[in-house]
């Protein structure tokens, strides 16, 4: 009987103690999200995600509706990308689009466009 006594003792020690340790531990650090990749290598892969709607490399297919991003100037580009992020521009699926990219981004991605021939 003692070794169970005991061992109830124990284990309710260790449980008390554990609880104690616990409720003393800081709280975690917030998410850390991921730094703008504004590498040649990150931009050029930021970009392909706009050829699905807006060509390869910005230029659209002939009589296509979508805008052509080529050979245009960055900060039209940025105007519209931060228009579209705070939904002051009206958009089908742009201003979902515009809120997955950073400032830092936007900008690294209207300078890549600039640089491609029309």
């Amino acid at each position: 009987m003692k070794t169970r006594a005991t061992r109830l003792l124990a284990a309710g020690f260790a449980a008390a103690l554990a609880s104690l340790a616990s409720a003393q531990q800081p709280a975690p650090p917030p998410p850390s999200f991921a730094a703008p990749n504004v590498t040649d290598k990150g931009v050029a892969a930021m970009a392909a995600n706009c050829a699905m709607c807006h060509g390869t490399r910005g230029r659209p297919a002939p009589g296509s509706s979508v805008a052509a991003l080529a050979g245009r100037p960055a900060q039209d580009i940025v105007d519209a990308m931060k228009a579209f992020k705070e939904g002051k521009r009206e958009a089908t699926i742009m201003h979902q689009v515009a809120k997955g990219y950073s400032d830092a981004e936007i900008a690294a991605i209207a300078a890549y466009f600039t640089r491609q021939p029309q």
